[in-house]
């Protein structure tokens, strides 16, 4: 890409201590059927190499930005800052992209100028096992993707977003305090400017690392608290959505013998001024918002076909 040719799309990867699986997302960005882009690779503190390992690849379109970043929201809002072009697109340094990943992005913000946020659908790697996670064609009003969030009705995850960059700077990037569910708090604040469009196409295989906090069994209770003390007014708004969302885990970790992380997770509840959920409560919130849940759920999909997530 010569110097004069400005990137059309920024795609940002946070990373650390990841160096062979960061070179497997490089090399599938430099593999793209769409050429003019750039690609951040923000370094989080790395110590395994990555840096000498990224320094072998001569492409003038890798960005390597090393330092130390206190966690992965403030290493993308540092790519976030840097980012050239006007549309930017974030890549975890664990999943990769398909070859038309770039190209089909830029199609759907090109035939629509107003857009400001597309989630697009992805394939989830776990082991030998495969699954489809893919969102039915939908554009999706403010109300709608903020109902789609609390419900968790739709397919998310960090590597599926695209937005325009001046809507990312406008909302701030991503909350650094935030350490887990930060993909869904970044759509939750989107959604008090504009909506989103979901989109159907599998552009990328996202690879469930053994060392992904999202992965973690333990600690939903206190990223979920940590959510809605961010966006107080879920609890508000949907009072029995956040009691159905803990009692779902406490059960889901109770069913499978996990009766520590169960009353871990209820002591974490009980201590957060965000929750404090008593028994009573969250049996109560597991089966109104259970069915609250399942009406948005069918709403969805008698409007647009979307799946659950």
């Amino acid at each position: 890409m010569s110097s004069e040719a400005a990137p059309l799309i920024t795609v940002i990867t946070p990373t650390h201590n990841r160096r062979s699986q960061v070179v497997r997302a490089v090399e599938s960005v430099l593999a793209q059927t769409l050429t003019r882009f750039e690609h951040i690779v923000v370094d989080d503190g790395s110590t395994d190499g990555t840096a000498a390992t990224l320094a072998e690849i001569h492409d003038s379109r890798l960005i390597y930005v090393g330092a130390k970043w206190r966690g992965a929201n403030a290493a993308r809002n540092a790519g976030i800052e840097r980012a050239r072009a006007p549309i930017v697109t974030f890549l975890d340094s664990d999943d990769v992209y398909l070859p038309d990943r770039l190209e089909r992005t830029l199609e759907r913000f090109d035939r629509n100028p107003s857009l400001e946020v597309l989630i697009s659908s992805y394939v989830s790697v776990k082991g030998n096992r495969s699954s489809k996670c893919v969102n039915r064609e939908a554009l999706l009003d403010k109300s709608t993707l903020q109902r789609a969030l609390v419900s968790q009705t739709i397919f998310i995850a960090g590597s599926a977003i695209t937005a325009r960059h001046e809507s990312l700077l406008a909302i701030g990037g991503y909350d650094s305090d935030i350490t887990r569910m930060q993909d869904r708090e970044l759509l939750l604040r989107f959604a008090h400017r504009s909506g989103a469009l979901l989109s159907e196409d599998i552009d990328w295989k996202k690879y469930n690392s053994e060392n992904s906090i999202s992965g973690r069994r333990d600690g939903y209770v206190e990223a979920y608290a940590n959510l809605i003390d961010k966006h107080p007014y879920i609890a508000d708004r949907y009072p029995d959505v956040p009691p159905y969302m803990i009692a779902r885990q406490i059960i889901a970790d109770v069913l499978k013998g996990r009766l520590p992380q169960a009353f871990s997770g209820y002591l974490a509840n009980r201590s957060s001024k965000a929750l404090g959920y008593s028994p009573g409560e969250l049996v109560r919130g597991y089966v109104v918002g259970r069915r609250w849940r399942r009406d948005c759920y069918d709403e969805f999909r008698a409007k647009y076909g979307v799946r659950p997530a």
